[in-house]
């Protein structure tokens, strides 16, 4: 059953413009305080997990790891932050949003601020461990807050708008990390990832629960929730195959962004470029504005052309760069090609949150984008344990070159995936 109130709000606003922000506009109050909480929580979870690669070769120097630990305690997180998406997915259905995106928030701010206090690996990886599953939590409950606060002509672009928060939280962890760390170490930027849970308050005070959430809670004596309903019926199939996208893309993802900056910073002798601190800080910031981009305009491409055919051109797009990026050592060359890597290899990821939100109905829909987004993340948990492992036998050109064919098995995976624009949420 399609929300009354959606269809209300729909019928009675005035004719869509075609202006930039004409999707902000149309939104109602509550509608863009919710794409407010998620937008600065999407952005915040990408500042606290970005400032782990900022400071990993000086927390390896300094703990006496290798690459290979490294990698492991990176995939330590991605795990939890699988199992804590699934879990905050099946919170918020049945709790609400709002207070599923609370306890996502503070969770991960208050451990990755622990991690500054941890003395050996095995204290680092319980604490990152816990910070991933409010990490993963995070974006199933902002992702279900706006897409059922938005009318379906502008889902994507409002989604679109919240997914390009990570561009912006890790350009924020970019330029942290370059002032903080040569000053005051890798611990005291640790402590920053405190500053996220301040939000919560807002959030508690300000946002409320969408209409169409309410009024599924109205009716949940007659209709069934639960993580089974994922793998009923025609779903099944369907489930599988977004799980299986989304493990390829984020593989690829993982395997790039969480070596990039030891990529960029390792002297030539160990597999790296050899960049200072500080150019490398750069180059990166230079990519969040690509990607910021890529997520943006994913977002306009996609409700112009359709859910499936922009997500396929992009991700061809990023396996095609990719490569490209991880065949040269020339600092000219990856700084005119960073931008464009991160517009294709991460714009796509503003689409995901619209495609499910339009296939799974309100009962199971948080439920839904956090499993299919978080068993793929659980999938992909192996990719920087595995680059690192590489990158110490055969160096970083062949390492990451790999993500170029998992890019490639997710764009394939669109065979088996529907068109949804323009479909209304039940």
């Amino acid at each position: 059953m399609i929300s009354q109130n959606v269809l209300r709000e729909v019928n009675t606003k005035e004719p869509a413009t075609d202006t930039l922000f004409g999707w902000w506009r149309e939104a109602s109050p509550p509608a863009q305080r919710a794409f407010v909480a998620a937008f600065l929580g999407w952005m915040l979870d990408a500042f606290d997990i970005t400032l782990f690669a900022m400071v990993l070769p000086s927390l390896l120097a300094d703990l006496g790891l290798g690459k290979g630990e490294g990698g492991l305690l990176a995939a330590i997180t991605l795990a939890a932050a699988a199992a804590g998406g699934i879990g905050f997915g099946l919170i918020a259905d049945r709790f609400g949003r709002t207070r599923a995106l609370m306890a996502s928030i503070g969770l991960y701010s208050v451990f990755t601020a622990a991690c500054g206090l941890a003395q050996n690996v095995w204290q680092l990886a319980v604490f990152r461990a816990l910070l991933g599953l409010g990490m993963g939590g995070e974006w199933a409950c902002g992702a279900a807050l706006v897409s059922e606060s938005f009318p379906a002509r502008h889902r994507a672009k409002a989604l679109a708008f919240v997914q390009s928060a990570w561009a912006v939280g890790y350009a924020c962890a970019a330029l942290a990390a370059a002032i903080i760390l040569p000053r005051f170490g890798w611990r005291a930027v640790f402590f920053l990832g405190l500053l996220p849970a301040l939000l919560t308050v807002w959030v508690r005070l300000r946002v409320e629960e969408p209409s169409v959430w309410r009024e599924a809670q109205a009716r949940k004596e007659s209709s069934r929730g639960g993580l089974g309903e994922l793998f009923r019926g025609g779903l099944v199939s369907l489930t599988l195959t977004i799980t299986f996208m989304n493990m390829c893309a984020l593989f690829a993802w993982w395997s790039f962004w969480t070596w990039l900056p030891s990529y960029l910073t390792l002297p030539e002798n160990q597999g790296g470029v050899g960049l200072a601190l500080v150019s490398s800080s750069g180059l990166i910031v230079v990519m969040q504005v690509g990607m910021w981009f890529g997520y943006v305009t994913f977002g306009y491409a996609s409700d112009a052309f359709g859910r499936k055919r922009t997500y396929v051109f992009y991700l061809i797009a990023a396996a095609v760069l990719l490569f490209a990026y991880t065949t040269t050592r020339a600092p000219l060359v990856l700084l005119v090609l960073g931008p464009f890597v991160a517009f294709f290899a991460t714009g796509h990821f503003s689409g995901f949150g619209t495609v499910t939100a339009e296939i799974y109905r309100t009962e199971i829909r948080a439920t839904a984008q956090g499993f299919t987004y978080n068993a793929g993340r659980l999938g992909s948990a192996v990719a920087p344990y595995l680059v690192g492992s590489l990158a110490q036998t055969h160096g970083f050109r062949v390492a990451l070159s790999v993500g170029s064919l998992a890019f490639g098995l997710a764009a394939l995976s669109w065979i088996w995936i529907p068109e949804t624009k323009g479909r209304p949420l039940q």
